[in-house]
């Protein structure tokens, strides 16, 4: 890529940060969305919740790339978490469509974030981004997720959907809490451990959204996983390997229920998912394997 404007919500997170970093490392120029009065040059001010940006912060920006959202798994799914889940998603990404779409120059490119729980539990079987969305709640959050962006596709704004599987990182997100279990020898499956865990290095992660501001031939969902998804099982026995460590605490699936609730459900449950046009595109990973990817986000 030459030289860019892009704006960044969510750039506060784990992968926001990591893009940030890699796109700013490159000369880029990054603009921040932040819901706090901007201090800096390089913040822009919005309120998802209320339907508010600074539309004059994403003048001249090529492209908009979207992260923002409540955490999955940071609390028990009660009623009120679950709207907190669902509409920090459809309302901030309204509200950036509706505002690029209001630009009298229009960025080349929204790169709105999504997620592999569009697919809901696939089993054993293999879907790549031509499957239908599951049933669920997350299946459901991610239709409307997607569909929100309607306004910034309707101005002729390229719209990509990467729809994110688990990121590994040791800084961040759901891979930070199974290293330190893993490292004092208490790691193990989860359930029978044979569901399909649809996994992707962070830095991978990262290069993978850069591909996508910069392929213009792509469009709609793009999968951002590594290519050949694994078991729980096969994941806990590669975390043994890499820590050196045993792997002899399983937890059953009736102790998750009873500590998680709804969320045991997605946990427990299988995705298979591939990244199909991605590698169509000729995306190339750093780290395909588990065993290169825990050993990079252990670095």
């Amino acid at each position: 890529m030459g030289r860019m404007r892009i704006a960044v919500a969510g750039s506060s997170g784990l992968i926001g940060t990591a893009l940030t970093t890699s796109l700013r490392a490159d000369g880029h120029e990054v603009v921040r969305l932040v819901r706090r009065p901007a201090r800096d040059a390089d913040e822009v001010q919005w309120d998802p919740e209320e339907g508010r940006v600074e539309t004059a912060g994403l003048v001249g920006c090529s492209a908009v790339v979207n992260l923002a959202g409540a955490g999955i798994a940071d609390h028990r799914w009660t009623d009120a978490h679950k709207r907190r889940i669902r509409d920090s998603r459809v309302w901030g990404t309204a509200t950036l469509a509706e505002a690029l779409a209001s630009l009298d120059t229009p960025p080349d490119v929204f790169v709105n974030a999504s997620a592999i729980g569009f697919y809901g539990d696939t089993g054993d079987r293999a879907v790549d981004e031509s499957a239908p969305p599951g049933d669920g709640f997350l299946p459901s959050v991610c239709v409307e997720w997607e569909e929100a962006t309607a306004a910034a596709e309707e101005a002729g704004v390229r719209t990509v959907f990467p729809r994110t599987g688990l990121v590994v990182s040791a800084k961040g997100g759901a891979w930070a809490k199974l290293f330190p279990l893993f490292k004092a020898g208490l790691g193990g499956r989860i359930g029978d451990g044979r569901q399909y865990w649809s996994y992707i290095s962070l830095h991978d992660h990262v290069a993978a959204l850069r591909h996508l501001i910069d392929t213009e031939e792509l469009s709609g969902p793009v999968n951002l996983t590594a290519p050949r998804p694994l078991t729980n099982r096969e994941v806990t026995a590669a975390m043994g390997r890499v820590l050196r460590r045993p792997t002899p605490f399983p937890v059953p699936a009736a102790v998750l229920k009873a500590a998680l609730g709804e969320l045991a459900g997605d946990v427990l449950g299988s995705q298979r998912v591939v990244p199909a046009r991605l590698l169509e595109s000729g995306f190339t990973f750093r780290w395909p394997g588990i065993d290169d990817t825990l050993r990079a986000a252990l670095r």
